[in-house]
């Protein structure tokens, strides 16, 4: 689809009883990302139509369609997976939902894998509800790891905003199985894949990276713990023999509170608070980016929100921005072929 005009992001439905369609078609309103993409809704077109009404936007509609053949080039395009009337229960988990939402992602899994769209947007999903005897992941990043990734492609999330980058060295754990999963491979692993996505994702040419402490005060010289000065440490200093600009590790609460993280290109986190609850602050509006594997695949940097969902006031400009990104790695990639 690429060899058209602008590359075709497909974009999941994600709960449909969250505020996914409402950012979906808020984004899709703005005339600007039509003019840099073909983006293709991976949904239902009854519930489409029901948050189309509740958000009073009457010259909105989608191209309907069966498969990609079908899109128009010219306006938003919605790809209908299921023709009976679903039930919407606004704000609330339902296991229709959760069902819906993984027929949506694997829908547009398999069109990226054939090639048939560029990229992937996704719409925020209950990692609860969406659990099934096919669907086993903790969260998007897992399931696109193991679709597209593998042994050869170990994925990272990246969460990323205009003055801010954060990586992390664990997925989404309980804080008690953290320390474990710290080791000085999957620091060294964590680094590499950073390190080659600000090359080729963002095309930053000579990048540099921060490597956060797991403990306090990294660690106070092995008082409040060793895994800095003999895990990470090492990692960090044989990743800087092999060419890569990073230095750490940095405590992390000095490291934000002075703006530090102003002076590099991306920060490694141990784990999902200590980069996360930063990155909120800090990165408005931000895109979560799975970064390592051969496809793109971005999503805001928000959750379902059911406690707004229907009341027409969620704010789509981190979805808008999930697809401009989205973009410009796809544009970042082609240039460096």
């Amino acid at each position: 689809m690429s060899e058209n005009k602008n590359f075709t992001i497909g974009i999941t439905q994600g709960d449909i009883n969250g505020i996914g369609y409402e950012v979906i078609i808020k984004s899709l309103c703005d005339n600007r990302i039509m003019e840099i993409c073909t983006p293709i809704v991976y949904g239902l077109s009854k519930v489409a139509s029901y948050h189309k009404k509740l958000l009073d936007l009457p010259d909105f509609s989608f191209q309907l369609g069966k498969n990609v053949e079908q899109i128009s080039l010219k306006r938003p395009n919605l790809i209908n997976l299921f023709d009976d009337e679903v039930k919407i229960d606004l704000g609330n988990s339902t296991k229709i939902a959760g069902q819906m939402s993984e027929r949506s992602l694997y829908a547009a899994g398999r069109d990226l894998k054939n090639k048939m769209i560029d990229a992937i947007v996704t719409a925020p999903i209950n990692k609860n509800n969406i659990q099934s005897d096919k669907f086993k992941f903790s969260s998007h990043t897992e399931f696109f790891e193991h679709y597209f990734g593998g042994k050869e492609h170990p994925a990272m999330t990246l969460m990323v905003a205009e003055q801010l980058r954060v990586g992390f060295a664990t997925n989404v754990l309980p804080l008690k199985d953290v320390t474990k999963a710290i080791t000085t491979e999957n620091i060294m692993q964590k680094i590499r894949i950073l390190n080659n996505s600000l090359k080729n994702d963002f095309a930053i040419s000579n990048p540099t990276i921060a490597v956060l402490s797991l403990n306090p005060h990294s660690g106070d010289e092995g008082l409040l713990g060793g895994e800095d000065t003999n895990i990470i440490k090492p990692a960090i200093s044989q990743a800087f023999s092999e060419g890569v600009n990073v230095f750490g590790s940095f405590p992390a609460e000095s490291f934000f509170g002075s703006g530090e993280y102003t002076k590099f290109d991306a920060v490694l986190a141990m784990y999902y608070d200590q980069g996360m609850v930063p990155f909120k602050l800090l990165g408005k509006q931000g895109v979560n980016f799975t970064a390592g594997l051969p496809i793109v695949r971005t999503s805001p940097a928000h959750g379902t929100a059911y406690d707004i969902a229907g009341k027409n006031i969620a704010d789509a400009q981190s979805m808008r921005n999930a697809i401009y990104l989205a973009v410009d790695i796809l544009r970042n990639r082609k240039r460096g072929l």
